[in-house]
């Protein structure tokens, strides 16, 4: 791995399985408070990578006007359940994060508290020793670049030609781009064409197999 000295992981749909679960719950809230009726695909589409109040946005500019003000409270507590309820880490991370030789940290739209709660109910926490950060504590959210050159200042990395970052969503692979980094796109889920489209250095669709394909594209 000598080309990277630092890996940002993204954390839902990176380190822990929580697009499906948290995409499910959110179409469910949108119909029963809104009266929007979103498939999955529907959801990946439009939501996939975007923070909190990101998506409130979203679904003003659906609705054309003002969503009801306790939707984002309905949706937090309503996701908080299910995460709790039935996350899983994505299949292969645990043995990545074991076996990896270089630092590494999590850049998140989600927020600190939605991250304690992720990592801790599927034992990933204990790898992170407090490397966590979330576009909260920058200007900008995903597709800038501020929170991937948040997190290598913090970690102690100026150069961002140096950093590997892995996002799983397009607007997380604009923003790797755009701060100058490498982005392996993980496509389980999400299409291949747009991780690439958006700029995805590389892909990739097996977790567990990550580290030999950071040997590979070295």
């Amino acid at each position: 791995m000598n080309k990277f000295e630092l890996v940002i992981f993204d954390c839902d749909g990176v380190l822990v399985d929580s697009e499906r679960i948290a995409n499910e719950v959110f179409a469910k809230v949108l119909n029963e408070v809104c009266g929007l009726s979103l498939s999955l695909e529907d959801m990946f589409q439009h939501f996939v990578g975007h923070s909190s109040s990101q998506c409130m946005k979203i679904v003003e500019q659906m609705l054309g006007e003002k969503p009801p003000s306790d939707l984002e409270l309905t949706y937090q507590n309503k996701i908080t359940t299910a995460l709790k309820k039935s996350l899983m880490p994505v299949n292969g991370i645990a043995s990545v994060l074991s076996e990896i030789s270089i630092p590494y940290c999590v850049a998140s739209s989600g927020s600190y508290e939605k991250m304690q709660v992720t990592l801790g109910k599927t034992g990933l926490l204990q790898f992170f020793a407090g490397n966590i950060y979330s576009t909260s504590d920058v200007a900008f959210g995903k597709p800038y670049p501020d929170i991937y050159l948040h997190a290598a200042q913090n970690m102690g990395f100026s150069d961002p030609s140096k950093c590997l970052v892995i996002e799983d969503s397009p607007l997380g692979v604009e923003g790797g781009v755009a701060a100058g980094m490498t982005v392996f796109g993980y496509s389980e889920l999400m299409d291949e064409n747009r991780l690439r489209n958006s700029g995805a250095h590389h892909t990739f669709d097996n977790m567990a197999l990550l580290l030999r394909e950071i040997e590979r594209y070295v």
